[in-house]
């Protein structure tokens, strides 16, 4: 399962771009892993959206998760799903996804992630790590927590929440496999956040 230390997670509350827009220009920058977040659109609305998406990140190369909806995932070809603990449990996606698709679990506690492994789940998000204003994700977990969650798993570990350029190393040095970011990209030049991430990302790798 590919990662690349940088995940993308679409975010029109961060953007004046719509969501493919945006995920062109991540992609053109150099992102390689896209997951599509909507809370606000309908179903059918995702659907189409998620086609489209689907499309352009083919061209890229790059994975395509689809958020809270394994059945939308499976129906446009997606790499997989990344389900909240409110939504289907990780042995039912499984039924719908397939073997072969990645299914991640979003956790907020050491007792979440190690469930989220046990249940089958490919990678685990976890956090906030930081206080976020771009969803409404509880209070900020912290470096030490997500620490002790990387020692307790053999799955991958995504950071998200909060991260910005300025932090990202502290969030690294836990061990985690990639960090998850949308406003921290999004908010002025792309390109340029993207370009700084990596080039704390890759000094951290080397």
């Amino acid at each position: 399962m590919y990662l690349g230390g940088l995940c993308f997670i679409t975010d029109r509350k961060s953007s004046a771009l719509s969501n493919e827009d945006m995920v062109i220009r991540v992609l053109e920058a150099g992102v390689r892993w896209i997951q599509y977040r909507e809370k606000d659109k309908t179903r059918r609305e995702i659907y189409e959206e998620a086609v489209r998406l689907r499309e352009i990140t083919k061209r890229f190369n790059s994975v395509f998760i689809v958020n809270d909806h394994p059945d939308i995932a499976s129906s446009v070809g997606a790499d997989g799903v990344h389900l909240g603990q409110e939504d289907l449990p990780v042995k039912e996606a499984r039924k719908v996804m397939g073997e072969d698709k990645i299914i991640g679990i979003s956790t907020h506690d050491t007792v979440h992630a190690i469930t989220a492994e046990d249940e089958g789940a490919d990678y685990v998000g976890f956090g906030p790590v930081f206080h976020t204003t771009t969803k409404n994700a509880g209070s900020p977990k912290g470096i030490d927590i997500l620490r002790d969650v990387k020692t307790h798993l053999q799955i991958p570990v995504v950071a998200i929440g909060g991260i910005t350029v300025q932090n990202v190393r502290s969030v690294l040095e836990t061990g985690v496999d990639a960090v998850a970011v949308a406003s921290a990209i999004l908010k002025g030049e792309i390109a340029e956040n993207i370009k700084k991430f990596f080039e704390v990302i890759n000094s951290y790798q080397t």
